[in-house]
């Protein structure tokens, strides 16, 4: 068995075909120089990447769920979390409560 294992989709069925290791299950090829993608980019609105600690601003007013308030366009947020994984992309503060925003909704300031 071999202790290579597939950056892109963790198959552990990689081997060294001389110049490249390659991946049977995904097709994925890289060699010990590539410089692989260490996560998915979150980009704004306007397809600026962003990261944690960045400040953004609304582009858009947005309905708050489960509330009958809004959030206005134009509100600047500060100190953002990008996560990862899930239905959004930002967890923040905003007035002392916390929420979470899309990136699409969002410039960066």
């Amino acid at each position: 068995m071999s202790e290579l294992v597939c950056p892109k989709c963790q198959c552990d069925y990689c081997y060294d075909d001389g110049m490249n290791f390659v991946c049977p299950e995904c097709a994925f090829e890289w060699n010990s120089q590539t410089e692989l993608d260490s996560g998915t980019k979150v980009l704004d609105a306007n397809g600026t990447e962003l990261s944690d600690g960045d400040t953004v601003t609304l582009i858009k007013a947005l309905k708050l769920k489960g509330s009958s308030q809004s959030l206005k366009q134009g509100t600047k947020v500060k100190n953002i979390r990008l996560v990862p994984d899930g239905d959004h992309n930002i967890d923040c503060k905003i007035d002392g409560s916390a929420m979470m925003l899309k990136s699409e909704f969002v410039k960066k300031s």
